[in-house]
């Protein structure tokens, strides 16, 4: 099961009736996301393979895996809040184990962004368990 902040996001898409409001509420969660300072927004954390700017700042504290995030597109800010919560407080041996593709199908997320939205948060996914796993 996935963490109790997901778990809340699965329950409030599942209250949704249409996508619109679904979209708009990924966005909601974007803009209540603390910005990634521009220290971080350097070559090193950014990810490719995203059609609009993204950095994801990872940090392992006590072997537990966090991460923060930023993007200059508003839905993309949304989705990389959407990852942190099913990512953020994981032991980092467990990161590697998170379905994230089945958790995000959960909400539905497949079936309406756009191929090149899919193909970035795939690209976030990959970065996530990379970092990961070079410090598991």
């Amino acid at each position: 099961m996935a963490s109790p902040a997901f778990e809340e996001i699965v329950e409030d898409f599942e209250f949704l009736d249409d996508w619109e409001d679904r979209y708009r509420h990924v966005i909601e969660l974007g803009k209540a996301m603390e910005p990634l300072d521009d220290a971080f927004k350097v070559p090193a954390n950014k990810v490719h393979g995203c059609a609009s700017q993204v950095w994801l700042q990872p940090a392992i504290e006590n072997g537990v895996f966090r991460f923060d995030g930023d993007s200059d597109a508003m839905i993309v800010r949304g989705l990389i809040a959407v990852l942190r919560t099913l990512y953020n407080d994981t032991p980092v041996t467990e990161v590697g184990s998170i379905d994230a593709r089945a958790e995000l199908g959960r909400l539905g997320l497949h079936d309406h962004l756009s191929a090149q939205r899919s193909n970035g948060v795939r690209a976030m996914i990959e970065r996530i368990r990379e970092v990961a796993a070079a410090h598991a």
